[in-house]
């Protein structure tokens, strides 16, 4: 049997467990408005448009995640405010900015000529790699994201399920959007150092969806978000460390086995529930 505190005795599986940690509070704390927005594809969009901003920083030798982080938040406030200021549909305007800021970043990329490890760790997620430094733009950066969303909860729920009435209401939907926005931005941000661009759309959905499965309010909603993102961090590395794997990938697996579980137990019993 193996020693389940084994992985502990590491540094570096400590950071990652710290980071991951951090991240996943992050993502699930924005993640609930994904999900009731229904703007999945915006969380994927804005992590591949971090790309390019990542690719700047490297270039001008600066933090990556700080490059990453103004590419992102850019990329969420433009979406919104082209969305607002013309006759497309939303999707539209997502698709548009996703893939130019990533082809971006692909060519400038492909003017490198130099070895570069940390952009694809970008991509692909470096968990294990993360260091002190992260570590702590990771935490500032999550307590910031709660506390804003403390500080403007009753308008961002008002705003989500109904926006005309809370325009009405005197309340500044454009405002609020666009906070929203910034820091769903920021999350996929200092996401991307730990399961990369690939793959954070996934942290950033999966958690909350299951959450929703299972909630019956939304601060209940979000608590539990928090769990199961944390959860899915924490499980996600210490599986790669047994098995071998990608760790950022693993997170995601794991995180993705707990919505279908959910799923699977949420579908068993309402068939076993009688219709009225």
């Amino acid at each position: 049997m193996p020693d389940l505190l084994e992985p502990l005795q590491y540094a570096f599986v400590q950071r990652a467990i710290v980071g991951s940690v951090l991240v996943g509070i992050a993502c699930a704390s924005v993640g609930i408005f994904v999900v009731l927005r229904g703007l999945a594809f915006l969380g994927d969009a804005i992590a591949h448009a971090a790309f390019p901003g990542v690719v700047i920083a490297f270039l001008l030798k600066a933090n990556l995640v700080l490059g990453g982080s103004i590419a992102a938040v850019f990329a969420a406030i433009s979406i919104g405010n082209i969305a607002r200021r013309s006759r497309l549909r939303e999707d539209t305007i997502i698709g548009v900015v996703f893939s130019g800021m990533f082809a971006l970043g692909v060519v400038l990329f492909s003017r490198i000529r130099t070895f570069t490890g940390d952009l694809l760790a970008i991509l692909f997620g470096d968990v294990l790699g993360v260091g002190e430094d992260q570590l702590i733009i990771a935490g500032v950066s999550a307590l910031f994201i709660v506390l804003v969303l403390w500080f403007t909860w009753r308008q961002q729920v008002f705003v989500s399920f109904d926006p005309t009435g809370a325009a009405a209401a005197g309340v500044q939907t454009l405002r609020y959007d666009t906070v929203l926005l910034g820091l769903i931005g920021l999350a996929i941000a200092i996401s991307v150092q730990i399961v990369g661009v690939v793959l954070v759309a996934a942290l950033l959905v999966t958690p909350a969806a299951t959450a929703r499965l299972v909630a019956t309010d939304l601060r209940g909603m979000m608590t539990t978000s928090i769990i199961l993102a944390s959860a899915s961090c924490v499980a996600g590395i210490w599986l790669s460390y047994y098995v071998n794997s990608a760790s950022g990938g693993t997170i995601v697996l794991v995180a993705t086995a707990l919505f279908l579980v959910v799923w699977l137990w949420r579908s068993v019993v309402t068939e076993r529930i009688p219709s009225r």
